[in-house]
């Protein structure tokens, strides 16, 4: 087998490995590593949740007998890190230990790191080789990415609508919830949920349905649940308040609701260092987002339910990525053109 088969291989297992962190190391990315001695793999390690050891420190702490380090190849998804933050710069610690050969799968671009950890890396004498399996790496971390390059989090529309094209009835009596999509679907977007750093609302969707916005459906981190309020109306026993999750209210004193929303909203995340957000409506605020282009994934359930009359489900143009079944309902991913 060829070295290049091999390294496809071996950056295979660390992208597999790395989704074991996906959702639990915000802001940081989750990073999957393992290293290779003698064409056999002695050490796997993935990201901590945020402030723990980063993935090639996991992964070189399980290491027993460290002088195989010296013969051994270290496989990252992620360039390592060359800077000191709650952790130790992960450059460093390959160095250390003289780990001779280092496969990275995609360039970390954030200002912190843009090179300097292969910089650091090759002046050490390490042979690195950069981009095996890249674009599967870089769709792996593509919040981060994204974050970094973009300077605003990755958005991601969510919504369902009924075979006649209704997202929910035009009145209700209570605040439950009338269910759209069936049990499998809304077990999927909790898994999505519990995988993204934030989710967004507007205050009339916590009125009519008071959610809770947390994972109760999958197990994994509840995202941080932020709510549209400008006018900060909305009273602390909605259950979108409860102590499950931390929740942020954006009001007229965090943004500047003349302007537009989406963009300001964007900005605010960004300040707050939140690279994903899933918009979960109603269809004013996913409306807000579609018609500004502040959108950079929408994925939508279509059930067989009819409605005959209701609220209208949003209008959106763009390339359509995959058609899946999820139970009886059909899910459209779709991105901007």
């Amino acid at each position: 087998m060829s070295d290049k088969n091999k390294d496809i291989i071996y950056m295979s297992r660390c992208i597999e490995i790395a989704n074991k962190a996906k959702g639990r190391t915000h802001p940081n990315p989750n990073v999957g590593c393992i290293i290779v001695y003698n064409k056999k793999i002695i050490s796997e390690g993935y990201s901590s949740n945020h402030g723990g050891p980063h993935a090639e420190v996991n992964a070189i702490n399980n290491v027993k007998d460290k002088e195989l380090l010296k013969s051994s190849t270290l496989y990252v998804t992620l360039e390592p890190c060359s800077h000191f933050g709650k952790t130790p710069p992960c450059c460093r610690l390959i160095t250390k230990y003289k780990i001779p050969k280092v496969v990275i799968g995609a360039c970390d671009i954030s200002s912190k790191v843009n090179g300097k950890g292969i910089n650091h890396l090759k002046k050490h004498n390490t042979n690195v080789v950069v981009g095996v399996l890249e674009t599967r790496c870089k769709e792996l971390h593509k919040t981060f990415l994204h974050f970094n390059k973009n300077k605003k989090p990755y958005v991601i529309l969510k919504w369902a609508e009924t075979k006649d094209l209704f997202m929910s009835p035009e009145f209700k009596n209570d605040t439950k919830p009338f269910w759209i999509s069936c049990k499998e679907s809304r077990q999927l977007v909790h898994k999505w949920r519990s995988e993204e750093h934030s989710i967004l609302v507007g205050h009339n969707t916590v009125i009519a349905d008071d959610p809770i916005l947390n994972v109760r459906d999958f197990s994994g981190n509840n995202p941080i649940r932020i709510v549209i309020d400008k006018e900060n109306k909305l009273k602390k026993s909605y259950k979108i308040f409860n102590t499950e999750s931390k929740t942020i209210v954006i009001n007229k004193k965090i943004i500047n609701f003349s302007l537009n929303n989406s963009n300001e909203i964007c900005k605010f995340l960004y300040k707050k260092n939140i690279q994903s957000v899933i918009i979960e409506g109603g269809k004013k605020t996913l409306e807000d987002f579609i018609n500004s282009e502040n959108w950079d994934e929408a994925r939508i359930f279509k059930s067989k339910t009819l409605l005959k009359n209701g609220l209208k489900a949003p209008e959106i143009f763009g390339k359509v990525i995959s058609k899946t079944k999820i139970g009886i309902d059909k899910l459209t991913i779709m991105k901007p053109l």
